[in-house]
């Protein structure tokens, strides 16, 4: 039998993990179909007051956004992978994974604990008075960063590491040849960047500016505590302060068109390149060392995104967060937050590990476009924002609610309440289908790197299907499923949009403790939950850096 052969099929037309697979997909395309539904329920006057009144200056706002943020992104993150990439010197290596920090970093987080610190009468602001000879925020101050310019700066620089992950690993793998046939007919070595690095890494760079972008669309604190109206807090307050879920719902049609925008441009951005090289043979791009002022020049440029992105708040919120222990300790709503937090994001991760195997696994057994099609649907939710997925979503658990609540009382004199809303299934739901393409991507990458004549051995040798998953499938992917497990755990920890909108009442976890203090502008008592989230946050860094890490010869 040949190695790659396809496995064996049963009898039935439908295995159980195609089925698993099928009711995953389901599930993940249904809120997006209820927001198209509901967007395009006749509303009277509804649509013309959001067309001339909401969209115009959101819509506006998201595309300065997403342009500023972008070309922030792509200037940093792609000037920061070539430093370390191409160039040797003191202090290299911490860079290569510190430049991933602000990953741990929410973008909420960010512009919280910078609201703090560039205020008037903050640290920084007070340091430059002081150096300056002034003595009042009346005589000198910065401008202020509840503006669009200071929304692109905290964007820019917390989510830069979207593109440096992706265009750092393109640098790494191109070849010495390419540089030295450049070279040879007669690219200068400073050329080499504009004329051969960078042109074989644009889908990498293209890659990396869209998840960085979606990040964006998927933002509601930031955004509103830095007095940006954008898309996604036109969603949250049309729904939750004018209590208009319609509107709300047309709104969130706008931004899964603007998603679908921004998934068409990636795609147009890598047209026609695809590039092939043995990865496997190719001798690595040789680094250029550097020495005085150059090796200088390029540690300082290394740091400044990571004293930016990650230092700077990271120390502020050490220092605030001391002083509030100090004060009032460990106050019992942070002791409930944290076990919410740590409760619903086990609970998520748990079934989001399952699902994710059952449709990587549907894929492997039962290989086709039947399956993988199942795959790629499951993996949506991830595009769609937190805010637009849970108006998706409270639609039809609101409606399986109030029918299983009128059956009970009609038959049987009993009430359910808000079963699903209530219990924090709902809240699963939405961190499942928003994540779920993190297991499942996860999954089919430790899945694919098993032969498939492992499979035919173990069957060779009287293991049933269900004995080769457990004997060989589960045991080589551990490494898959443990990474994917603490990203999975980890994302649902940060999450902000969709646990505002559907959490039960009275259910706080760190991420919306934080949002509502920072509301109240109470920052000293936000900053223990937001100091446990980067903590927690760092762990996934972790393992990028050794994951991302190049191995030696």
């Amino acid at each position: 039998m040949a190695a790659n052969a396809p496995l064996a099929r049963t009898r039935n037309p439908i295995s159980a993990w195609t089925a698993v697979a099928a009711a995953t997909a389901v599930l993940v395309f249904v809120p997006i179909l209820v927001i198209v539904f509901t967007a395009s329920a006749d509303t009277g006057d509804l649509w013309g007051h959001v067309l001339v009144n909401v969209l115009p200056q959101s819509a506006w706002n998201t595309g300065v956004l997403l342009l500023g943020t972008g070309i922030i992104a792509t200037l940093v993150g792609t000037g920061a992978a070539w430093i370390v990439s191409a160039y040797e010197f003191k202090g290299r290596g911490v860079l290569e994974w510190a430049l991933l920090l602000p990953l741990a970093v929410p973008t909420y987080i960010m512009a919280y604990a910078y609201l703090d610190i560039l205020n008037p009468l903050g640290p920084v602001q007070g340091t430059i008075r002081w150096v300056l000879g002034y003595s009042s925020p009346r005589q000198f101050r910065l401008p202020d960063i509840r503006s669009m310019w200071g929304a692109i700066l905290v964007f820019g620089f917390v989510l830069y590491p979207y593109v440096y992950l992706t265009t750092r690993a393109m640098f790494l793998t191109q070849a010495a040849n390419l540089v030295e046939v450049s070279r040879t007919l007669g690219v200068s070595r400073n050329m080499v960047f504009w004329r051969v690095a960078l042109p074989l890494a644009r889908p990498a760079i293209a890659v990396g500016v869209a998840l960085t972008l979606m990040e964006v669309l998927n933002d509601v604190g930031a955004s509103q505590f830095l007095g940006v109206r954008t898309l996604t807090a036109s969603v949250y307050t049309t729904w939750i302060v004018r209590t208009d879920l319609a509107g709300a719902a047309q709104i969130a049609t706008a931004m899964l068109t603007l998603v679908l925008l921004l998934l068409v441009l990636e795609r147009w951005a890598r047209r026609n390149q695809r590039y092939a090289s043995n990865a496997q043979r190719a001798r690595p791009m040789p680094a250029q060392k550097l020495r005085g002022w150059q090796a200088v020049l390029a540690l300082c440029l290394g740091l400044t995104p990571i004293l930016i992105g990650f230092a700077g708040p990271a120390i502020y919120l050490i220092s605030s967060a001391i002083k509030r222990l100090d004060f009032a300790g460990f106050s019992p709503s942070l002791l409930r937050a944290t076990v919410n937090t740590v409760t619903i994001s086990s609970l998520a991760t748990v079934l989001i590990l399952s699902l994710g195997f059952a449709v990587a696994y549907a894929a492997r057994v039962r290989s086709g476009p039947v399956t993988q099609g199942f795959s790629r649907i499951a993996t949506l939710g991830y595009a769609v924002p937190g805010t637009v997925l849970a108006i998706g979503i409270l639609v039809p658990v609101a409606a399986f609610d109030r029918t299983l609540d009128g059956f009970l009382r009609a038959n049987f004199g009993l009430s359910s309440g808000l079963l699903l809303l209530g219990s924090g299934a709902a809240l699963l739901y939405a961190y499942s289908a928003r994540f779920l393409a993190i297991s499942t991507g996860g999954i089919e990458a430790g899945l694919s790197r098993i032969p498939l004549s492992y499979d035919h051995a173990a069957r060779t040798l009287g293991h049933s299907a269900s004995g080769t998953l457990l004997r060989v499938h589960l045991p080589l992917s551990r490494t898959a499923l443990i990474a994917a497990a603490l990203l999975v755990f980890v994302d649902c920890m940060k999450e902000l949009p969709a646990t505002l909108l559907l959490r039960p009442l009275n259910f706080e976890t760190l991420a919306t403790l934080l949002y509502g203090e920072a509301a109240r502008g109470t920052y000293e008592d936000a900053s223990l939950a937001a100091i446990l989230l980067v903590a927690i946050g760092i762990l996934p860094v972790i393992l990028l850096a050794r994951t991302g890490r190049p191995r030696k010869p």
